[in-house]
């Protein structure tokens, strides 16, 4: 026999060593398992029967397209708003208005701020489907309102620098009543 005192923990067994750390007995302790990735902390019910999300290639086939398909149509177009001047004369002569598109100033302005709003508009639109994409989630819709919403603004930008073109003015007022 040694003279030494035991230290800490060597001579109590598990129980006596948690009631003395004021930790409750281990047959009172609950096993938690993890939450799964897929299932967020808001997710109702049991997690153990809520089914995984199933992934959608087809949806992500057309939602890849879409987005593809609109980056080449900005790209293109946005080059060209940077020239609005330009477009809005072979508008004026697709149309049928006589005269020449003359409000350059503005026109350039609100090109200008167009072709931004187009690559603003797509890379809000992209980014929002592709969260929706890593979330398993139906998204091919996403790109089609987006590029809804981002040509109602495009669309008010040239409005703009038309309804103040003297050509336009004359034109719209012979024809209307």
């Amino acid at each position: 026999m040694t003279d030494q005192r035991p230290q800490y923990g060597e001579l109590a067994t598990p129980e006596e060593q948690r009631r003395a750390a004021g930790l409750p007995p281990l047959d009172e302790v609950v096993v938690v398992s993890p939450m799964p990735a897929t299932a967020g902390p808001a997710a109702p019910g049991p997690s153990a029967s809520a089914p995984a999300a199933r992934p959608h290639p087809v949806d992500r086939f057309v939602t890849i397209g879409l987005l593809a398909y609109g980056l080449v149509n900005i790209i293109i177009t946005g080059l060209s708003y940077l020239d609005l001047p330009t477009v809005m004369n072979e508008t004026m002569k697709i149309l049928g208005i006589e005269g020449e598109f003359t409000n350059f100033a503005q026109g350039r302005t609100w090109g200008v701020i167009a072709a931004i709003a187009l690559a603003v508009g797509w890379s809000i639109t992209a980014a929002l489907s592709i969260r929706r994409l890593r979330r398993r989630r139906i998204t091919w819709w996403v790109p089609i309102v987006g590029a809804l919403a981002t040509m109602i603004v495009v669309i008010i930008c040239i409005s703009v620098p038309m309804m103040n073109d003297p050509a336009f003015v004359a034109y719209m007022s012979t024809v209307a009543p």
